[in-house]
């Protein structure tokens, strides 16, 4: 422990920052507020302790070898941990004021992550939250990778903490002029013989799409692959194709949601890097389960 927490420690500190700024030694000494010296004099003792080579010098840039990435990826929870367990037995933490950084589903920009984000403010005026929307799979990394503290992801990341906190249902998006438009609720095979319009492959909402089809018979012919659902939307609403989309309150007059017949919804999560938070982060998790 004490070989850990004396010599360890702070070299994988130094080794997990300089993942962080991709190789830059320059930038990560100055993230971590200690001269270049001493920064890569950290790396070249924990080089020397594990007799494993972490660096590869190529004039006069470095980058980490996969051993090394390996290696910081596996300690920054830890060290976190770590670092929020001695700010909070001395006192340091203050629950009342500091920054979050939130990240959230693009499919969950109006309503209730809005609304929540809102009343959290007014009720804790000191805790700043940075926001970031983006697809579930880049918030898990950015999670794993320390650049966010907390995110509401889409489906629930495996190897990430996390509780499920609801529950997403995705409807049949339709333009108003549909032949379905007026209907109450609609089978998906009903659109077996309809254009699609979709995200791109990577997206978790793309693969659930093709799985629902798949289950009820046919494969989605998609016409178009759009980043933006906002962007799905409006070309739905100009007669393009249909998608399956979650509700959006600002959906374009010329889109019609229509439910589903079956299970059509996906897991909400909470998901964090590590099970401790910082306090400010602790206040936001807390706020938002209890809503």
């Amino acid at each position: 422990m004490d070989h850990w927490l004396g010599v360890l420690a702070p070299q994988l500190q130094a080794l997990v920052v300089l993942a962080d700024h991709d190789g830059h030694m320059t930038r990560a000494a100055a993230a971590l507020g200690v001269p270049q010296s001493s920064m890569s004099r950290r790396i070249h003792a924990l080089e020397t302790e594990l007799t494993l080579p972490l660096l590869v010098h190529a004039g006069r840039t470095v980058r980490l070898t996969p051993a090394a990435r390996g290696l910081a990826q596996r300690v920054r929870s830890p060290l976190r941990d770590i670092e929020l367990a001695v700010e909070e037995a001395v006192g340091a933490a203050d629950a009342d004021h500091g920054t979050v950084r939130f990240g959230f589903p693009l499919t969950m920009g109006t309503g209730r992550i809005p609304d929540l984000i809102s009343d959290f403010r007014r009720a804790h005026r000191g805790i700043t939250v940075t926001l970031k929307q983006a697809p579930g799979s880049e918030l898990a990394d950015d999670l794993e990778a320390g650049r966010l503290d907390l995110a509401v992801t889409i489906p629930p990341p495996a190897r990430l903490h996390h509780s499920v906190i609801g529950a997403q249902e995705v409807l049949a998006a339709l333009p108003r002029g549909h032949r379905l438009a007026r209907a109450g609720r609609i089978a998906l095979a009903d659109l077996r013989d309809e254009t699609f319009i979709a995200n791109p492959a990577s997206y978790h909402l793309r693969g659930a799409t093709e799985q629902w089809c798949s289950a009820a018979g046919f494969t989605p012919a998609v016409a178009f692959e759009v980043t933006e659902f906002g962007t799905i939307r409006e070309l739905v609403a100009r007669g393009l194709g249909v998608a399956l989309l979650p509700h959006d309150d600002r959906a374009p007059s010329g889109v019609v949601e229509v439910p589903l017949r079956g299970d059509h919804r996906r897991a909400v999560a909470l998901a964090s890097a590590t099970a401790l938070l910082a306090p400010a982060a602790r206040r936001l998790r807390d706020f938002i389960v209890a809503r």
